[in-house]
């Protein structure tokens, strides 16, 4: 028997791919394992610190959340034009090779100049990480059979909190860390070359299908950003559905700027060594992960609007905790009802946009979701920054308290928006999640 198990295991994950193999699908799986690698260790954890061991707390906290802001928004910006571009052209792997590779030099660039270049090549390879996101879930088609999509791309998503544990677990171990946990330029030629390492079995392996293709052209971009404006109509059309989308622009501003920030919170507000703030995002990833599932059967229960307002409620309370108090127990308490919530978030709201889009329009809808996503990921991340950097020669520690204070505020008034949204019809929960991944990818 524990022979016949994974080998049915692994004849179980080929019946997911076109061709039947289980190489391929697992190559594919595995650019989510690279991926992760890097949002994680660079985004979240190391460039927060870097810039401000170099600039400064306050200049440092400021000029690395503005160049957060900087690359997710030209990312927002031009992302229409990219996936319009991939279609055009009729490829998928040669764009997301040529970012990915972008991400990859800007990510060891970091390390080896002075930190003022540095932060423009974290924006360079921040953009281009969010730009190979788009090829790459758009190449999902081309690997899986069309009613296996959701269960391998939750095999990528499991694959990429093993990234996770992995690259930390090793800067834990000291690889390529001071003593202390602290982050050497090294750090990033490792993230980087780990990022290649398992980003490339796709290349290599995962056969794109042959497609027709044209030449891409200025009218094309253009026609590209006017549909954008189509999605908006169309979303006005369907009760509460236009109402939800800004609602969420709201309440996932604190969510991106928690990820993006709670590395140095830990250190510079609470007191943490770097090490230690690496070990508590570690336990927080785990909590994150352990609280999808409790929540995923929570709204098979309640209902996704219900338990939506729940997962909101948990960050309301730990974004109040972390306001009020600065010290180990209190920010460790709240950071796991923020790492619940943040496992909440990811699975409870897309079940809301399902409930309120057409079904024929499911894709077109998550397009947009994906859009203002990206947007709120722009206001909160240099809203915060900048208030530490004017606040915190007068106020110290109270400058983080004040920041805190006006993500829980975002977070209030996208509750306030959600309020008037319609529970939605159920019978969309049935949708085929291919359509889901699908309309993520454009």
């Amino acid at each position: 028997m524990t022979v016949v198990a994974p080998a049915a295991w692994w004849r179980g994950l080929g019946g997911l791919a076109r061709s039947g193999s289980s190489v391929e699908a697992l190559a594919w799986a595995f650019y989510d394992f690279a991926n992760t690698i890097f949002s994680f260790a660079i985004v979240s954890f190391a460039m927060s610190l870097w810039s401000i061991r170099f600039l400064g707390e306050g200049p440092g906290t400021f000029w690395f959340t503005a160049a957060v802001s900087v690359s997710v928004l030209l990312n927002a910006i031009v992302s229409p034009v990219l996936g319009a571009m991939s279609d055009r052209v009729g490829r998928r792997k040669p764009f997301l090779a040529a970012f990915t590779m972008l991400c990859i030099a800007g990510t060891v660039v970091i390390g080896l100049v002075d930190i003022r270049l540095g932060l423009v090549a974290f924006a360079v390879a921040n953009f281009a990480y969010q730009a190979a996101l788009i090829y790459y879930d758009a190449l999902l088609p081309d690997v899986a059979r069309p009613i296996a999509r959701g269960r391998l791309s939750g095999i990528g998503v499991a694959l990429g909190y093993c990234g996770t544990l992995l690259v930390g677990v090793l800067l834990l171990a000291g690889i390529s860390t001071d003593a202390d946990g602290s982050s050497t330029p090294a750090t990033f030629t490792l993230v980087a070359g780990l990022f290649l390492l398992f980003a490339g079995p796709l290349f290599l392996l995962v056969r794109e299908r042959q497609r027709g293709g044209t030449s891409f052209s200025a009218a094309d971009a253009a026609r590209s950003f006017g549909q954008l404006a189509r999605t908006v109509s169309h979303a006005r059309e369907s009760p509460g559905l236009l109402r939800f989308i800004v609602a969420r622009f709201f309440y996932s501003d604190p969510v991106n700027t928690a990820i993006a920030v709670m590395s140095s919170f830990a250190v510079y507000a609470v007191g943490f060594t770097e090490g230690q703030a690496l070990q508590v995002l570690l336990v927080l990833t785990v909590v994150a992960v352990i609280a999808s599932f409790g929540w995923g059967f929570l709204a098979d229960s309640w209902g996704p609007r219900r338990t939506l307002f729940a997962v909101l409620a948990v960050w309301a309370v730990g974004l109040v905790i972390l306001t009020v108090f600065l010290s180990t127990i209190p920010f460790l308490f709240a950071g796991a009802l923020l790492g619940a919530g943040l496992g909440g978030v990811g699975v409870v709201d897309r079940l809301m946009l399902l409930r309120l889009a057409p079904p024929q329009r499911v894709g077109e809808m998550f397009g947009l979701y994906g859009l203002v996503g990206k947007f709120s990921a722009v206001v909160g991340p240099i809203v915060y920054g900048a208030i530490v950097a004017m606040l915190l020669a007068g106020l110290d520690r109270g400058a983080y308290q004040v920041a805190i204070a006006s993500l829980f505020i975002l977070l209030l008034v996208g509750i306030w928006i959600l309020r008037g949204v319609p529970e939605g019809e159920p019978q969309n929960d049935g949708l085929a999640i291919d359509e889901l991944v699908e309309g993520m990818g454009r």
